[in-house]
């Protein structure tokens, strides 16, 4: 089995660079581990993984897990290097990624699996588009940008190729469901923990009374890498 080498760069304040080696853990479509290194792919955001969207048939698909898998079916496996540009407020390393050259966060954006995340960064601005004109990954159907579906409401805006049925609106807008998006994203987060979210795993002293209908509180992870990723810190009880 071939082995997996990953290499991160990493500014400093006399901008240098320095290196070391890691293993790769893709975390969602957008966030990744390198060995230690948590990291936030500059310039662009990907769905949630509890994230639900439309096809073209305007059945509901998990599009957050569905752009997880695509990230992983295209780089994982690979050398990877990545270029420091600073941090998020969950403390992540943003940055730039190559995998034989080419940017990860272009790629994802031209395939319709993310959005150029504009409110930071104009760098994938026509790549969206070429995503959009050609109806790629998530706009070949219907959707919310990621960064309106973490504050959604019955006001949000809908994107995509496909037209939205009332019903279908609601379902993308709707509060966030009890059930997990998948058999495998069964960790629970309360958003409104302070100072940090706390995540709860099944058979946790609280993990049955935590109500996962309360979107704007609440959110499914996959794994405790991705909760962490998040901001999130482990249930103590």
């Amino acid at each position: 089995m071939r082995f997996l080498i990953a290499c991160i760069f990493v500014a400093v304040a006399t901008s240098s660079w320095a290196d070391g080696p890691g293993q790769l853990q893709i975390v969602d479509g957008d966030t990744i581990y390198l060995g230690v290194e948590k990291i936030r792919l500059q310039g662009i955001d990907a769905p949630e993984t509890e994230q639900m969207c439309l096809d073209i048939s305007g059945r509901s698909f998990a599009c957050g897990l569905d752009a997880k898998s695509a990230l992983a079916r295209r780089f994982e496996g690979r050398l990877w290097s990545c270029r420091a540009s600073g941090t998020d407020r969950y403390r992540r390393t943003l940055a730039t990624c190559f995998v034989d050259g080419e940017d990860v966060g272009q790629w994802l954006v031209r395939e319709g699996w993310a959005l150029a995340f504009r409110r930071y960064s104009n760098a994938y601005l026509a790549d969206e588009d070429d995503a959009r004109s050609a109806k790629r990954g998530l706009w070949s159907g219907a959707f919310i940008a990621p960064w309106d579906w973490r504050a959604r409401s019955s006001q949000t805006v809908v994107l995509g190729a496909a037209s939205v049925p009332v019903s279908a609106s609601r379902l993308l807008t709707g509060t966030a469901s009890e059930v997990s998006p998948s058999s495998g994203c069964t960790i629970k987060g309360n958003l409104r923990s302070k100072p940090a979210c706390i995540y709860h795993l099944p058979g946790g002293r609280f993990y049955g009374g935590l109500d996962m209908t309360e979107h704007a509180a609440r959110r499914w992870f996959c794994s405790e890498a991705e909760a962490q990723a998040a901001g999130c810190r482990r249930s103590k009880l």
